[in-house]
């Protein structure tokens, strides 16, 4: 294997790996988005009036 074909593979193996870099800050972004957008949804749906007292017959 010459110097030249050595090159181009390192070259290729550092921008496959910035790409997969790249790919996985996108889905840590978007995870967390989710998460805090599922959190503001949890806590809009809260009703505290609701579930606090049980009604029972005996």
């Amino acid at each position: 294997m010459d110097i030249a074909s050595l090159s181009v593979m390192l070259n290729q193996s550092q921008v496959q790996q910035q790409a997969n870099l790249s790919i996985m800050k996108m889905a840590m972004n978007t995870a967390e988005q989710n998460s805090v957008n599922f959190t503001k949804m949890l806590e809009q749906s809260v009703q505290p009036h609701l579930g606090s007292k049980i009604d029972m017959k005996l």
